[in-house]
């Protein structure tokens, strides 16, 4: 695969939320080495640590959900430094990766082996709803913390907040700790809102709005949308390789 390949691949791929967001720096190449792409590499962020590990494993492209932002004050060019050291191409996709139909919160809904997706997570107005599944079969608040906790491989914070099975599920992957995405998960009738964030006030309000509230980890909620995009491109160049880069746990409970 040429990077020029990868390149017209994103937009078929995103189609109208690449458009949504061309001007907000939400997707785009950190840096190009012009080289063939044979192996590709891919995690939720774009780090030094994961950097270093896609040069470990050969690869030629680094496929990330996150940027190294700028509020994280000098890692981006040590991260560039090094993509330029190891000659490794790196690409992110932040919000498109959000909302499109195969993106994070949907990868989760995938992977907690829900049965019915009624509403993806979207972007509009200028606002993001999560996506919204639901369990025919009803499961405890423990058998999916437990569960959500395998599929994480760590650490998941939970709080029971009413006596009823949970059928009805709200996800925003990552940051979703706005009490406004709460509210409006209870409004749908949710019984259970999982994210990857919190604050005094999303745990408050949960408590108030009597709905459960899962949080796993911001890289490990999101790590899925960005595994079945590195599958969707090697579907489109099934000649590439895949390596999924372990990052720490670092932001576990």
């Amino acid at each position: 695969m040429k990077t020029s390949d990868f390149e017209k691949l994103m937009p078929e791929l995103f189609g109208e939320w690449q458009k949504e967001f061309e001007d907000d720096g939400e997707y785009g190449f950190t840096y190009i080495a012009e080289k063939e792409i044979e192996k590709v590499a891919y995690a939720t962020n774009l780090t030094p640590e994961t950097v270093e590990k896609a040069a470990k494993s050969g690869a030629d492209l680094l496929i990330t959900h996150h940027d190294a932002w700028d509020f994280v004050f000098g890692m981006r060019e040590v991260c560039v430094a090094k993509l330029k050291q190891h000659q490794i191409s790196h690409y992110f996709t932040h919000s498109p990766l959000d909302f499109v139909e195969f993106g994070t919160s949907t990868a989760l809904f995938e992977k907690l082996k829900i049965d019915e997706i009624t509403n993806l997570s979207t972007f509009k107005n200028d606002k993001e709803y999560p996506g919204i599944g639901i369990f025919h079969s009803g499961l405890s608040f423990t058998e999916l913390h437990k569960r959500l906790e395998v599929i994480l491989d760590e650490p998941v914070k939970a709080w029971e907040n009413h006596g009823q099975p949970v059928k009805k599920v709200a996800i925003l992957t990552g940051a979703g700790n706005n009490s406004a995405l709460i509210r409006y998960a209870k409004e749908q009738g949710c019984d259970a809102f999982i994210t990857g964030e919190r604050t005094l006030y999303s745990v408050q309000y949960a408590k108030f709005a009597g709905i459960h509230l899962y949080v796993g980890s911001h890289t490990y909620t999101e790590i899925f949308g960005v595994e079945n995009l590195a599958k969707k491109v090697q579907e489109a160049y099934p000649e590439i390789d895949l390596i999924m880069i372990h990052e720490d746990h670092m932001e576990s409970f």
